[in-house]
This record gives structure tokens, C-alpha cells and sequence, in this order.
């Protein structure tokens, strides 16, 4: 029963970006163009949300649902490792025409396609795993 709620959210989640068109390569390919402010809007939005909802976690001092106070660690920044990684992201995104969040939307909408891009992105994520030490964190 506890995951249910993760369930629900990752649903959520789903439609949303289904039906705010974040899943269209055409969207994307506008995107990067410059050619729409469709996408842009909905980073945006997401930002903002983002914004609020860490600005309400640390002023009322929120609480998870098992209790336990959450608390947001600031990070250390770190440019080279930053600005490759997304760049990598950004080659691929490009590439794809999708970023990882919507792979599991597009799969649920039915698009075999999608596992090529899952397959993708957990080969990605091994090869990340293997050469960790060796990269620049």
C-alpha cells in the first residue's frame, strides 16, 4: 500500500507531460530551434513550482509522511563535471528527441520505440557506474 502513492504520482506525472505535449519530438525539435516558447513555458513552469515548493519546505519546516523532517542539503557546486554532464544529456536529448523522464510515458502510450531509448539510458548509467572513479566529481 505505501507504494500506491508513488504509483499515483509517477501517473500523474505521466499525464501531465502527455498532455502538455513534452513528449512530442516535433515540440522538442521547436525547442531547440528556437522556434516556439511551448517547451520554455513548461520549464518554466516547472521552475517556478520547483521554487515555491522548496521555499515552503524550508519556511514551514515540512515534515515527510513518515515524520521525519526534510531537510535540503546546498551542494558544492562543480563546473567541469557539471558542463559535461550536460552536454552529454544535451547530445542525447537532442539525439532522441526526448529526455528520460517521458521514456516511461512513452512506453505506457504504447511506442516500442521507447525501449530503445530505455535501453539507452540504463546502458548509460552502467558505463557511468564503471568509469565513476575516473571522472571529474
Amino acid at each position: 500500500m505505501k507504494q500506491t502513492k508513488f504509483l499515483l504520482a509517477g501517473m500523474f506525472f505521466g499525464l501531465l507531460i502527455i498532455k502538455s505535449e513534452a513528449l512530442s519530438w516535433f515540440r522538442i525539435q521547436e525547442m531547440f530551434r528556437f522556434q516556439s516558447i511551448h517547451m520554455f513555458g513548461i520549464f518554466g513552469t516547472a521552475i517556478l513550482v520547483g521554487s515555491i515548493s522548496v521555499y515552503a519546505i524550508k519556511s514551514l519546516q515540512l515534515k515527510t509522511i513518515e515524520g521525519e523532517l526534510i531537510t535540503l542539503k546546498k551542494k558544492p557546486l562543480k563546473p567541469r563535471a557539471q558542463i559535461f554532464g550536460g552536454l552529454l544529456f544535451g547530445f542525447g536529448w537532442v539525439l532522441t528527441g526526448l529526455c528520460i523522464a517521458p521514456v516511461y510515458a512513452l512506453i505506457g502510450t504504447g511506442y516500442a520505440a521507447s525501449f530503445l531509448i530505455l535501453f539507452g539510458a540504463l546502458a548509460g548509467v552502467f558505463v557511468y557506474g564503471w568509469s565513476k572513479n575516473k571522472l571529474p566529481h
